[in-house]
């Protein structure tokens, strides 16, 4: 199909994921587009997952490395995004597993875009359906205005292929917001990241899940609702001040939210209220909501802010 093997790069974030990562691997290296490098980076796993990896590194495609402390996965996925050597990269979860045709399908249709991703389906731990896609929790869609992750987004980092060039404008990636909803908004600024309507991976919900659909209670620790609140302003300051300038209205609403985030009079709060009424059908695209509940929305914000 492609007189010249397109040059793509797999990174692999993986902590402790024994259980599941050989059919991630195996699924990965049997794709109709082979990668050309597959970059792995392991996070102080404390189980066999280390001995699992040296083992598939004897292909010479295949580059581990091993940090000494666990940092995160978010800087475990900038550390292997960061030593790509292709144009164009992929990310890979550790216990997923992607349908054969995933990056030939990714790569057809990115054409003009920076970035693209695709549906998923939910499985089960063993690996059964759950009968549920991504697209059946949220819509997913192109996502062309970056006031469209003004809140939040579906648009997850398995699914997705990219420009090695969004990487550049995203780096260095803030640990307040996930790593790949960061990719989503940068590009977002830069021409869009386009959604292909097609199941292309497998996604395993289970227990330890660094990011799950929320189809199972979690047992990790909530945070505060002061905590909450605090995180919701920084995460507007940095879509704010990441906005580029070029987008004039844009950056405006951003900076109009972001000041008001941090403020409680009865002005700020109405002009929170009503920029997020003005912007309503942009900022809760991704949201299932009918047209009575996204202004029921935006009167919520009058009271408090979207944490």
């Amino acid at each position: 199909m492609y007189s010249v093997q397109p040059e793509i790069s797999v990174v692999i974030a993986t902590y402790n994921g024994e259980k599941y990562l050989k059919q991630q691997l195996d699924s990965i290296l049997t794709q109709t587009i082979t990668p050309k490098e597959i970059i792995i980076v392991d996070d102080a796993s404390t189980d066999g997952t280390v001995s699992i990896l040296e083992t598939y590194a004897t292909d010479k495609r295949f580059r581990l490395l091993v940090n000494e402390q666990n940092t995160g996965y978010i800087k475990s996925f900038e550390k292997g995004m960061l030593h790509t050597s292709c144009p164009l990269i992929a990310l890979s979860d550790q216990d997923d597993i992607w349908l054969p045709h995933k990056l030939e399908t990714l790569l057809t249709n990115l054409q003009n875009y920076i970035a693209v991703y695709s549906d998923s389906v939910l499985i089960a731990e063993n690996g059964a359906s759950l009968h549920k896609k991504m697209s059946d929790l949220k819509n997913q869609l192109t996502y062309d205005n970056c006031l469209m992750y003004t809140i939040g987004a579906w648009a997850p980092g398995h699914a997705m292929l990219f420009r090695k060039e969004l990487v550049e404008k995203s780096n260095p990636f803030p640990v307040i917001v996930t790593h790949d909803f960061w990719l989503g908004f940068v590009a977002s600024c830069n021409g869009g990241i386009g959604y292909v309507n097609e199941v292309l991976v497998q996604y395993r919900q289970h227990t330890t899940n660094a990011i799950g659909a929320n189809t199972h209670q979690s047992k990790k620790q909530k945070p505060t609702a002061e905590e909450k609140i605090n995180t919701a302003r920084k995460r507007m300051q940095l879509l704010y001040e990441k906005c580029p300038v070029s987008l004039t209205e844009q950056k405006q609403v951003l900076k109009t939210l972001s000041q008001t985030y941090l403020q409680n009079d009865i002005i700020s709060r109405w002009k929170r209220m009503t920029t997020f009424f003005r912007y309503r059908n942009i900022i809760l695209a991704y949201k299932r909501k009918s047209a009575l509940m996204r202004v029921l929305f935006c009167v919520k914000m009058f009271f408090k802010i979207d944490a």
